[in-house]
This record gives structure tokens, sequence and C-alpha cells, in this order.
């Protein structure tokens, strides 16, 4: 490891092109310059033409150059993340799943573009995948449908997500039967949601795996595919529903009893979170909100 003080006596005469100015501006004597540079050129081999009163810098000294401005940055960098005064610059790393997920990217991408300095990184992913990412620091925020019991994690409300019985569009349904003629489209969470939300409006159903299955798709945007196109219902996060693109092609029926999920905003228990963090997660809350209100 190169010295630091050794690397700003340096910079200082390649970028001054003298000794004298560099021990100036640095506040050190043009001996204390010197001995820096000779220690580089002890370590680095020759670094420095000198002819006069004029220096060139020979191949080592324009890479040790240039790695002085990288030093310089990545310290800048550093003291930038450490400092926690600016909230609208820096990155945002989310991981949630994929409903949810498809409501929240375009608002943060709303908040990317009113604030340039924002950096997004979001993934979708299942609870399992979303509350090891944030353990292992790979992602600083996390949404989950099932609060973890780890306390490593701190988990609080962030939002609630209805689930919703949604059919073809020129269908309706009164009874199980109605179900039974339509058929269903499952989906990696499918048939856990389609109990509970069955269970509540048709309590003596004989059980989800009684229905005859029509289609499955592990992919969030594509779950409402068939069934826009007449080939079967599913239930399904209201974020999900509200994402699909061809709304008139689908139907959601009421129900009077609403079966809601929370979603658990979860991060590392060890420190709290920075600044940034904290002003993104307010945006995207109130965005939210506004858009169920």
């Amino acid at each position: 490891m190169l010295n630091p003080q050794w690397l700003r006596s340096f910079a200082a005469v390649a970028e001054l092109g003298g000794f004298t100015r560099a021990a100036n501006q640095l506040g050190l004597t043009q001996a204390a310059v010197s001995q820096h540079v000779q220690h580089l050129e002890a370590q680095l081999g020759p670094l420095l033409i000198r002819r006069g009163r004029q220096l060139e810098l020979m191949p080592a000294g324009v890479a040790l150059l240039a790695y002085c401005s990288e030093v310089e940055q990545a310290h800048k960098r550093l003291q930038l993340q450490l400092s926690d005064t600016t909230i609208d610059s820096g990155e945002v790393s989310l991981i949630t799943p994929g409903s949810v997920g498809l409501a929240l990217y375009p608002l943060l991408l709303d908040l990317q573009q009113a604030h340039p300095g924002l950096v997004i990184r979001h993934r979708f992913a299942p609870d399992p995948e979303t509350r090891e990412a944030v353990l292992d620091k790979r992602y600083e925020l996390g949404l989950v449908t099932l609060r973890p019991d780890n306390p490593r994690l701190t988990a609080e409300p962030f939002a609630e997500e209805p689930l919703e019985l949604v059919v073809p569009g020129g269908e309706q349904v009164n009874d199980w039967a109605d179900l039974e003629r339509i058929g269903f489209i499952d989906h990696p969470d499918g048939k856990a949601m389609a109990t509970r939300f069955l269970s509540r409006h048709f309590p003596a159903n004989p059980g989800v795996s009684t229905l005859p299955l029509r289609g499955f798709s592990n992919q969030i945007s594509l779950i409402l595919a068939p069934v826009a196109r007449g080939l079967g219902f599913t239930v399904i996060p209201r974020h999900a529903r509200e994402a699909f693109a061809d709304q008139d092609a689908i139907r959601v029926i009421g129900c009077a009893t609403p079966v809601v999920d929370t979603l658990w905003l979860v991060h590392r228990a060890e420190w709290p979170l920075s600044s940034r963090a904290t002003w993104v997660l307010k945006q995207l809350h109130e965005r939210l909100m506004s858009k169920a209100a």
C-alpha cells in the first residue's frame, strides 16, 4: 500500500510542474516533498525526468498520476457515503415481491428522472431470497409478505396488498360451479393465495386442488395474459392486477370481506437506514397511498 502523503506530494508536483509550488500548496518543505517522491521512485522506478526547472512524467509517472486521481475519487465517494447528507443522490437498492415491484418500479424511475443523481437498483424476488439479500448486504431494503423472525432484521409494516379474484372480462362468478367451469390459472403463489381467498368467500368449497387447471406462469407480468384470453381465472395481488395493460379484457369479482396481506419493510437491524433510503421510502409510500386512494 503506497503512503497517501507520498501520493499527494507526487500528484501536486506532477500537476503544478515543480517541487517548490507543490510544497507551498501542501504546506510542506521542498525537501519533504522531494523525499516523498524519492520514496515512490524507490518502489516504482523513475517517475519524473528533471531538466532544470522543467519536469516531464515518465510512463510510470503517467500511470501513477492516474492512480492518484482514482484514489482521490474513491476517497471523495467514501466521504460522501459516510457523511449521509445527500438524500437525492447515490444508489437506492430495493428487493421486493413481483406484485408490488410492478407498482414501485415506475415510481422509482419517476424519482430518478426528477433527481438524476439517484441510481436505482431493483430486483424481483420471493421472501426467502429477499431476506438473504438484505442479510448479506447486497440490498439495503427489502419487502416481504411474511414478517421475518430473524433478530438481525428489522421489520415494519409498509403497505397493504389486497388479493383479488380475476376472471375473463365477460365472466361472472356466483358459486363454486362457475369457478369449476372457468378453470384455474396457477402461479408460484397461486394455490396458497386462492386457498386463503376462496375459503373466505366460499367456506364450504372442496378445495382449490379440485378445480380444473387451465395453465401456469411464473412471470408476474404474464399471469393475467391467459385470463384476458378467456382461458381461466386466478387470484392475484391487486398491485399485479393494476399493472396489467389490458384491463378491459379482465374483470375483478367484488367480495364483501377482503383478504389483505401486509407487506413488511425489512433492513439490517444492526444499523439505521441511511437518510437517502428513508427519504426514498417516504416518497414511495406517499405515491403508493395516493394511487390507492
